[in-house]
């Protein structure tokens, strides 16, 4: 499939990578779908998007009636059966694989013959997940950074089967929605989380073993290191749950113990300490405490 043949876009998951990524699409000037299972983060995600938007109007970036023809372009469900007519269908729900190829089986069933089915994946074996359908060849990784309208990269993970037409066709998409893109072989964490979760993974067996506090490790990789939010910052802004998942992945995948998730960030996981999600995570947000202690502290 050319790329000038994709005009409609489907995305399934309405949190805020899947809100983000319809948003990115609508930009570009696709027709999309937003579909999520529950109506309530659908209400939600139309909300976000449209603030997104007027905010963008309001700095000037985005004149008023391309603010009003972007919202037009997207059109929310809750009906797979909307997807029917997506040229590219671009999942991002939770991170589990089992629930992940069992979604990919039902979009196999519904979607047109030609549609792609695209994976926002962050870790997660495409070969495996293409598995559970009936045209490898058009499954494919498409991982977005957080948050999609801001950040500028696409990593594009081919599975065993992608065919060199739908990784053209994927790769074009992802430039004209203004991204950078880089290419990954499908092993476990692909390029930046291979490299990425490692990092932050010892920044939580600094802060449990005591070599500093969450301030001067985050200050350490800030200042030290020109990195724009510390690691565990960064932890509690991309999810918690989602780390140690990621983390999870590539210790099954590689079988090196240096991927072993850091006793402190499973207590946390366990404990409901998400991150920003739910105003708590290594730092705490809900204006209580200017900062939560360490569980092991409490």
């Amino acid at each position: 499939m050319a790329t000038a043949a994709v005009k409609v876009i489907g995305v399934v998951g309405s949190g805020q990578m899947g809100s983000g990524i319809a948003q990115v699409a609508a930009v570009a000037g696709f027709d999309v779908w937003l579909l999520d299972s529950d109506p309530v983060a659908l209400q939600r995600a139309e909300k976000a998007i449209a603030a997104s938007v007027q905010h963008l109007v309001s700095k000037g970036q985005l004149s008023q009636l391309a603010g009003t023809n972007l919202l037009n372009h997207l059109r929310y469900t809750s009906s797979l059966e909307d997807l029917k007519s997506a040229d590219v269908i671009i999942e991002a729900i939770v991170e589990s694989e089992v629930i992940k190829k069992k979604l990919f089986s039902e979009l196999d069933r519904i979607a047109k013959v030609s549609a792609i089915l695209a994976s926002n994946t962050s870790s997660i074996s495409i070969t495996r997940l293409a598995s559970s359908t009936s045209r490898p060849a058009q499954v494919i990784g498409m991982h977005f950074m957080n948050p999609p309208p801001v950040m500028k990269l696409i990593e594009i993970v081919r599975g065993a089967d992608t065919s060199d037409e739908v990784f053209i066709t994927i790769k074009n998409l992802a430039e004209r929605f203004g991204k950078t893109v880089i290419c990954s072989q499908d092993f476990p964490g692909f390029i930046v989380n291979r490299i990425l979760m490692p990092m932050i993974n010892e920044a939580f067996f600094a802060l449990y073993t005591g070599v500093a506090t969450k301030e001067d490790i985050d200050s350490g990789m800030k200042l030290g290191t020109n990195h724009p939010l510390g690691p565990l910052q960064l932890a509690d802004f991309i999810g918690l749950d989602i780390c140690l998942s990621i983390l999870k992945v590539l210790h099954e995948g590689l079988g090196d113990s240096k991927y072993i998730p850091c006793p402190l960030l499973v207590q946390y996981v366990d404990a409901g300490r998400l991150g920003r999600k739910r105003g708590i995570g290594v730092y705490n947000y809900q204006n209580r405490n200017p900062l939560a202690k360490p569980l092991s502290s409490l």
